[in-house]
């Protein structure tokens, strides 16, 4: 009888702080947001993997801006501050072992080395807000993949949410190209531009995209990943590439040639059928230049790398800091159009805003992942693996490596050093074998 009474009035004012969290801040949606925060705590403890999983996809797809009404929601906070308290739950209690590898060693000295320019940042406050909303963020969620992705369901989780997050943004970009909304020079996609979402820039965009792509062709392709898996790799895999076309963005487009020709190489055997495709065109978007002639485009980046160099050159120990390269690149570049550049290259970000030793650790860090992928997708392969062998494992394994032959790509015409996708692909790197020992 107590207890029902303590459930009626636990009840009770839950409906009420609602009601007032509604009325205060003017938003119906709280009601709803509230009226999950039950179903997220228990998910919490019964599941954290995947309501990290949740925080990732989206934090970085941005789902609450291609769909703008889960924005008043507040559902990466709600699932930020749910994940982080469960993990430090986790670790106090001891549930949860840490996991450690070469991949995440190599990460955690990239990540003492870009705090320590923190402070030393030409834009003191502008590295200091990236650094607190985005990149201790993707930090924590390198190192809770591996730890809590320890089963072959985990991975097959992870690979159909990738999937499917792609496929969702792919297909508000695809239904903005067909309506003319929001287009960019007149022909490139783009999709919360009004919202200044990440999404809003056509080669910022196509990089989202084109993350999970390798997943969906991995999907399709992997033996044994079921009648479901197979078809939503094969639709993801259309709508995701049909997305990228539509951003016109070189980068992505270079993305998805690497992307697939990791899976080519491994099944075509006549080598010489792999180069014959063809060359990337230009678009008209692009400004294509006259024969002979370098184009503007290709100028503005040429022009962008070697402001980078000079960054480098001028404060090579900690660069200009996180974030710190468009606030400076009217002091460091000869080529002024009344606004600031993007680097548009991975590699020379990390020169200009980490210095040389970030720029080193980095380049280290991303070929240790391409060899730790390389090598778990040759062991779990159906004939290495035999009897053993997990379809869900050996998928991840082969999305990890043509993920990252994807991101070193597009990645040198395409600015994605301190964001996602490289870090997500280092920690499911480092998940394959820890979950082999956990086996």
């Amino acid at each position: 009888m107590h207890s029902r009474v303590a459930q009626c009035l636990l009840a009770l004012g839950f409906v009420g702080l609602a009601l007032a969290a509604t009325w205060l801040t003017g938003e119906p949606a709280v009601l709803l947001a509230l009226a999950l925060l039950p179903v997220l705590v228990v998910l919490a403890f019964r599941s954290p993997f995947l309501l990290c999983l949740l925080f990732i996809l989206f934090s970085f797809f941005r789902l609450h801006e291609a769909f703008p009404v889960l924005y008043p929601l507040r559902i990466p906070i709600m699932l930020a501050i749910g994940s982080l308290a469960v993990l430090g739950a986790w670790v106090v209690t001891g549930r949860l072992r840490i996991a450690w590898g070469p991949e995440l060693k190599l990460f955690s000295i990239l990540f003492v080395l870009m705090t320590l320019g923190v402070p030393l940042a030409s834009g003191r406050d502008i590295a200091i807000a990236y650094w607190k909303d985005t990149y201790v963020k993707i930090a924590i969620m390198t190192f809770a993949i591996p730890s809590l992705a320890r089963r072959p369901r985990d991975f097959a989780l992870a690979s159909r949410a990738f999937v499917l997050a792609g496929m969702l943004v792919a297909g508000v970009a695809l239904y903005n190209s067909a309506n003319g909304i929001g287009l960019v020079e007149g022909t490139r996609v783009t999709i919360a531009r009004d919202m200044r979402s990440v999404l809003g820039d056509p080669n910022d965009l196509s990089l989202v995209l084109l993350f999970p792509l390798s997943f969906a062709v991995a999907l399709a392709l992997t033996r044994g990943t079921g009648a479901l898996g197979r078809l939503l790799g094969c639709c993801g895999s259309v709508m995701i590439v049909l997305a990228i076309l539509a951003t016109q963005s070189r980068g992505g487009l270079l993305g998805i040639v690497a992307v697939t020709g990791v899976f080519a190489a491994r099944r075509i055997r006549n080598k010489a059928v792999l180069f014959g495709g063809g060359g990337i065109g230009g678009r008209q978007s692009g400004g294509a230049g006259e024969a002979g002639m370098v184009d503007e485009s290709a100028m503005g980046r040429l022009e962008a790398w070697i402001a980078a160099w000079r960054m480098a050159v001028g404060r090579p120990l900690t660069g200009v800091g996180l974030d710190c390269y468009v606030p400076n690149f009217f002091f460091y570049s000869d080529w002024w159009e009344g606004f600031a550049k993007a680097v548009h290259s991975t590699w020379f970000a990390v020169l200009a805003e980490g210095g040389f030793p970030a720029f080193f650790v980095f380049i280290w860090m991303v070929v240790r992942v391409a060899r730790s992928a390389l090598a778990s997708s040759a062991a779990l392969s159906p004939e290495r693996s035999g009897a053993a062998y997990e379809p869900a494992d050996y998928a991840m394994a082969q999305a990890v490596l043509s993920g990252v032959a994807g991101f070193v790509v597009s990645g040198t015409f395409l600015t994605q050093a301190f964001t996602w996708p490289i870090y997500i692909l280092l920690a499911l790197a480092a998940a394959i074998p820890q979950r082999a020992r956990a086996a």
